[in-house]
């Protein structure tokens, strides 16, 4: 019954969409990622509705005083279609939201996630364009007065109720927060983040609620260019490293696993920051594992490989387990492997997508 519920509202939006267009449409100017344009807060916590997506993307590692570690990652979506501007109806579907919630927990073997969708709008999914403040019903990502964010999502098998605390200031990516993801100029984002969070909440499942602490990592982007049309997908990391440093490493690849763009950043501990762009990042698949579900075969272990001003730094990551691909079709997302990875007492997350087939955005 859920997912036929499920099914039939996301059929209802797509007619919405649909409705929305006529003999006199005015299709939507999406602002362009400018290089220059200065990062500022509040602000830029929030959303920036004139752009075609963003997102408000968190990724973690908890733990309950004696359990064992788990991964988790919430994501929110903002995505501007293309309808007509000159709709005057209030259910023209202007803008969309939606979310994925994800748990990685050793103990179950594979991802227990769920999702949300939403046309914006009546007070049931907002975002803000103040601060950061984006809600779908009752999932929710906020960030308080006191600087610390707060999440709350789950499904019928899990639920997170989590408050992420910086430690260190916003990471600028690329040029001061004008991040290149191809050869062309138009081919960016905006883009910061908040590495070596730290996370303290609850964490539900099976009907047993845990305390639990650990460590996260929150990711802010907006473009309305994202990929060069050779890119079928990227593979992307974010390290937290228990020294304090932050790694942020991505590649852009085509369809042959060829890098068509490459880049991420390295902050040390006393806040040196080294921007990385192609030639400086080197993903090296280790091991490959098919996901029995969709066929789709992944290189969940990696060799990611940083060149730095001191000398190149390589850190392999191994999963907490094989099995965290998340198919997010039911919502109109793609399907792709998104999990929890470490080397030695290094921790983060690693996004591999493209691998089902060609991601679109």
């Amino acid at each position: 019954m859920r997912a036929m519920l499920s099914g039939l509202g996301l059929c209802l939006l797509a007619l919405l969409i649909t409705a929305a267009g006529g003999d006199a449409r005015v299709a939507p100017v999406y602002a362009p990622v400018t290089a220059g344009t200065p990062i500022a807060f509040p602000r830029d916590h929030g959303a920036h509705p004139a752009f075609r997506t963003e997102w408000w993307y968190v990724t973690g590692w908890v733990q309950a005083e004696g359990g064992q570690p788990m991964g988790f990652q919430v994501t929110f979506f903002r995505t501007r279609p293309n309808v007509d501007q000159a709709n005057p109806s209030a259910f023209a579907a202007r803008q969309i939201l939606f979310a994925h919630a994800a748990l990685a927990d050793p103990a179950v073997g594979k991802l227990l996630h769920d999702q949300r969708v939403a046309r914006a709008g009546f007070g049931l999914a907002e975002a803000s364009e103040a601060d950061g403040d984006v809600v779908i019903d009752d999932w929710s990502l906020r960030r308080g007065g006191d600087d610390r964010w707060r999440s709350r999502a789950g499904g019928a098998d899990f639920a997170l109720d989590l408050t992420f605390a910086p430690t260190q200031a916003p990471l600028l990516q690329g040029q001061g927060g004008f991040s290149r993801k191809g050869p062309a100029a138009g081919q960016a984002s905006h883009y910061y983040s908040l590495p070596q969070m730290a996370v303290s909440g609850s964490v539900t499942r099976g009907g047993k609620t845990q305390k639990v602490t650990g460590r996260a990592w929150l990711d802010r982007e907006w473009s309305s260019t994202l990929l060069d049309p050779a890119a079928v997908g990227w593979d992307w990391a974010g390290i937290n490293l228990a020294d304090g440093s932050a790694l942020t490493a991505f590649q852009v690849r085509d369809s042959g696993g060829k890098p068509v763009w490459a880049g991420g950043s390295w902050r040390r501990p006393g806040g040196q920051l080294t921007a990385l762009g192609p030639g400086d990042v080197t993903f090296a698949p280790l091991r490959r594992w098919r996901s029995p579900r969709t066929r789709a075969l992944y290189p969940v272990e990696q060799a990611i490989t940083v060149k730095l001003p001191e000398g190149p730094r390589t850190l392999t990551l191994k999963p907490l387990f094989d099995d965290q691909e998340l198919d997010s079709r039911a919502g109109g997302g793609p399907v792709y492997w998104e999990g929890a990875v470490s080397d030695g007492s290094a921790r983060g997350y690693l996004e591999l997508t493209g691998y089902f087939e060609k991601l679109t955005l």
